[in-house]
C-alpha cells in the first residue's frame, strides 16, 4: 500500500537529504530564540498573570465566529502602534501569514518579483494564488527592476509585487531596503518584507530593518512572533483596506481556528520587552561580533555580521558528518541541507541567541576548528 512513499524515501536517503526529528542535545546553536526569550523568567510570569486574568488557553473557533478575543485586538492595536503601521492582523505561524499574503493580496494581472532565496511559505503562496511570478537573483536589486521593466514591455498592466526577507535566514546576509523601496516607487509597486529573522533584534526597539519604511501605502511586513520574540505566531502590518481585505477575502485567516488568546498575551508582554529593555539587543550584538572575530580567527570563516552564520561545507553527507561530530562534542548545531538551500551549498547553520555565553561561543569555535580541519573533502 505505501510502496511508492518507501521508495521516495529511499531516494532522498540515496541523496543524502533523508530527515528525521531528533531532540535537543547540548548547548543551543541551532534555535532562532535569539533574545533567549523563550524560556525567560519574564514570559512565564506573564503567562501566569495571563490566565489569573482569565486569559483562556484556546480561542474555541475562527476570528470571524466567536474566536476574536479582546486579547487578539489589543495585540493588534498595540502592534500597529509598535511598528508604525494603519493595522495589523495576528497570524498562527509565520507559514501561514506568508502564504495568506501571497495567495490572497496580488491580484490577476499582477506581477510578483522574489528573492530567489525567500522562504518556502512564500512560494506556496505563490503557487495558490493568481499573480504571474518572476525570480530575481539573491540581493540583485538591478534584477528585481529588470523584471519589473520586462514584464511592462510585454503587456504587464498590473500591480507589481516585490517579496524579500529582509535578514535571509540560512546566509545572515541583508536586503537591500533603500534600493528596493526606490524601485518601488519607481513602478508603483508594493514592497513585502519578511521581517521574521530581523523582529526584535535590530531597528528602533527592535522593530526591524525596515523600520523606517514601515507604515507607508505602497509596504507590508511580516513580524514572526516565534523567533526573537520567543512566543508564537504572526503579525502582518498594512494599510488597513490591505487588512480589511484579508480579513474578507484570505482562506487561511477566515478558516483557521484563531490563535490562542493566552499566546497574543504573552505577544503583547514580548512586545513590551522590547520597547522598554534594549538589554538583550545589545548582549546579543556584543556576542555576536565576538563570534563573528572567533570563526574568522579560528576557521578562516568570514563572519556574516548578524546572529545567523552559515559554515557551507558542499555536499549533504560532509554537512551530516560535521554537525554529528559537533553534536557530540555537546554542541547542538544541524545540517541545513537541499532544497533548503541550493545544491552544493549544504551547511551547518549556526545560529547565536542569548542561552550560550561568550566563553561557550570560545569553545564551539574551537571545537568547530578542530571537526573542520578532521573533514575529509
Amino acid at each position: 500500500m505505501h510502496k511508492s512513499h518507501e521508495r521516495a524515501l529511499e531516494a532522498l536517503s540515496r541523496r543524502g537529504r533523508h530527515r528525521s526529528l531528533a531532540p535537543r542535545v547540548g548547548l543551543d546553536f541551532a534555535s532562532n530564540d535569539y533574545l533567549g526569550l523563550a524560556s525567560s523568567r519574564e514570559l512565564a510570569d506573564a503567562a501566569r498573570a495571563a490566565l489569573e486574568r482569565g486569559v483562556p488557553i484556546g480561542s474555541g473557533g475562527s476570528r470571524l465566529l466567536r474566536g476574536n478575543h479582546r486579547e487578539h485586538e489589543a495585540l493588534e492595536a498595540e502592534a500597529a502602534a509598535f511598528f508604525g503601521a494603519e493595522c495589523a492582523l495576528f497570524f498562527g505561524s509565520g507559514f501561514m501569514a506568508n502564504v495568506a499574503l501571497l495567495s490572497t493580496l496580488p491580484q490577476r494581472g499582477d506581477l510578483i518579483v522574489y528573492d530567489e532565496l525567500i522562504h518556502a511559505s512564500v512560494h506556496d503562496g505563490m503557487r495558490a494564488g493568481k499573480a504571474e511570478r518572476a525570480e530575481a537573483a539573491h540581493n540583485d536589486a538591478q534584477a528585481v527592476d529588470d523584471a519589473i521593466v520586462d514584464w511592462r514591455r510585454a503587456g504587464g498592466t498590473g500591480t507589481p509585487w516585490i517579496a524579500v526577507e529582509s535578514l535571509y535566514s540560512m546566509d545572515g546576509d541583508r536586503a537591500p531596503l533603500a534600493d528596493l523601496v526606490a524601485i518601488a516607487e519607481r513602478h508603483d509597486a508594493m514592497l513585502l518584507i519578511d521581517e521574521a529573522h530581523a523582529t526584535g533584534v535590530y531597528g528602533p526597539n527592535g522593530r526591524g530593518l525596515g523600520a523606517d519604511i514601515e507604515g507607508r501605502g505602497n509596504v507590508v511586513t511580516l513580524h514572526t512572533c516565534g523567533k526573537a520574540l520567543g512566543v508564537m505566531g504572526a503579525l502582518v502590518l498594512a494599510p488597513r483596506v490591505l487588512c480589511d481585505f484579508l480579513v474578507n477575502r484570505c482562506r487561511p485567516f477566515i478558516y483557521a481556528t484563531a490563535p490562542s488568546p493566552l499566546v497574543a498575551a504573552l505577544v503583547r508582554a514580548s512586545l513590551l520587552m522590547c520597547r522598554f529593555d534594549a538589554a538583550r539587543r545589545e548582549k546579543l550584538e556584543a556576542l555576536v561580533a565576538h563570534a563573528g572575530a572567533r570563526l574568522t580567527e579560528r576557521c578562516g570563516l568570514p563572519a556574516s555580521g548578524t546572529q545567523i552564520q552559515p559554515v557551507i561545507v558542499g555536499s549533504p553527507e560532509r554537512a551530516v558528518r560535521l554537525a554529528t561530530a559537533m553534536q557530540e562534542r555537546g554542541f547542538d548545531i544541524r545540517a541545513v541541507r537541499p532544497p533548503t538551500v541550493p545544491e552544493g551549498s549544504a551547511r551547518l547553520r549556526l545560529s547565536l541567541t542569548l542561552n550560550v555565553d561568550q566563553a561557550q561561543v570560545d569553545d564551539m569555535t574551537a571545537a568547530l576548528a578542530e571537526e573542520l580541519a578532521r573533514l575529509s573533502p
